[in-house]
């Protein structure tokens, strides 16, 4: 069992930036691929973000490329999300996830097996 909890959501005013924390714990989080999701109401859950265990290798969704950054410390099991320049459409709860069988950084959801619980961000125009 691989849990998470997700961290740093809030308001902010567009164009302006928040750090995103995913703390894990249970089994080895050095490991595993984690990504970063979201989901805006009315919406479906949408990629954002993912990362292999050593951090070499990264995916973006084309929405968040040049704004936001992936990155991980494996010593402190947490995973973070540097959001820039964010825009209005960026409001949404926040999910980091964890794929315990793949060593890939890959956008599809359904193939990650564990989930944290969100966190809110909100950004106004």
């Amino acid at each position: 069992q691989v849990q998470l909890v997700e961290s740093g959501g809030g308001l902010v005013q567009a164009g302006g930036s928040l750090r995103l924390s995913c703390t894990a714990s249970g089994r080895t989080f050095r490991t595993y691929v984690m990504g970063w999701f979201r989901q805006a109401p009315g919406k479906e859950r949408e990629f954002v973000a993912a990362i292999n265990w050593t951090g070499s290798s990264t995916n973006y969704a084309d929405f968040v490329k040049g704004r936001f950054t992936i990155s991980r410390d494996n010593a402190k099991n947490t995973l973070y999300l540097q959001m820039n320049s964010l825009k209005p459409e960026d409001t949404a709860v926040y999910y980091c996830a964890v794929d315990v069988q793949t060593s890939r950084a890959h956008s599809e959801y359904v193939r990650y097996d564990y989930w944290g619980q969100g966190t809110q961000v909100t950004v106004s125009s």
